[in-house]
């Protein structure tokens, strides 16, 4: 394996890591309290919002105004939209076939399509970013200067940084459904897998994944829009007679800290 592709993979490893650390949070709920899991399912859904900005948009629309081509805007748009629309077509799909399998015993299907969309929508945004660190370090064959190598460390550690409170994005979603805290954290875990895979395709196709990049940042970044304002948000909302503002200010930390992540580490 050349030297830069293992560095790829060992760093995506690391961002990994950080996903499962952040997807471990869950066990400190030992019973499913309705308050406090609709702050955490508040605070993701803030995360979520802010991720699809700060980690997803603004460096689509920066890639896309340093190459040929298409108006960055347009490229940012049309990625977005894609990546919304995907989670809606999913979404209308895993419902079809739900309420099919499940016709004779009348079971309702929305907890099972909220489930596989929040893992769909972390995943999906898991690999752009898997992507941008196997560039960053595939780039490095073109010549591996001091700077040029923190700057593709730099690049692994905020992404690992961010991972830790996605990985809350989806373990503590998992619990509120009723999962038990091991299940949760190996669901929550498992959405930044794709992350190493996702970094060694990076750095052998640099060449070539940058063209790419800048669409799979924006589609991730709708795909994260659409599950945390459509299924996260109403849901943090529910039983907040006593307390309305409780969630809410759950989401305003999460974006908050999110954005901190973001702008503190570039």
């Amino acid at each position: 394996m050349d030297a830069f592709v293992f560095m790829a993979l060992a760093a995506t490893l690391g961002t990994w890591f950080l996903t499962a650390l952040g997807a471990a949070t869950v066990v400190f709920f030992r019973s499913p309290e309705p308050r406090g899991l609709n702050l955490m399912l508040g605070f993701a859904s803030g995360v979520m919002i802010a991720a699809s900005f700060w980690s997803l948009l603004q460096p689509a629309i920066e890639r896309a105004q340093a190459m040929p081509g298409l108006p960055a805007w347009l490229v940012a748009t049309v990625g977005f939209l894609f990546g919304a629309a995907f989670m809606w077509g999913s979404d209308k799909a895993v419902s079809f076939a739900r309420r099919r399998a499940n016709s004779a015993q009348g079971r309702p299907s929305q907890r099972f399509n909220r489930i596989v969309m929040l893992i769909l929508s972390i995943t999906l945004h898991n690999i752009p970013e898997g992507l941008a660190v196997g560039v960053a370090f595939g780039a490095l064959q073109k010549g591996c200067s001091a700077e040029a190598l923190m700057g593709a460390v730099s690049v692994a550690v905020g992404i690992g940084l961010q991972n830790f409170p996605e990985g809350a994005a989806v373990s503590v979603p998992l619990r509120r459904e009723g999962f038990s805290r091991r299940r949760s954290f190996l669901y929550g875990q498992a959405s930044g897998m794709v992350e190493p895979a996702a970094g060694v395709v990076g750095a052998v196709l640099v060449t070539h994944v940058q063209a790419v990049l800048p669409y799979a940042l924006a589609f991730a970044a709708g795909a994260m829009i659409l599950v945390a304002v459509h299924e996260l948000i109403p849901e943090c909302q529910k039983n907040q007679k006593d307390q309305p503002y409780f969630a809410t200010m759950g989401i305003v930390l999460g974006f908050a800290a999110m954005m901190l992540l973001d702008v503190m580490l570039g």
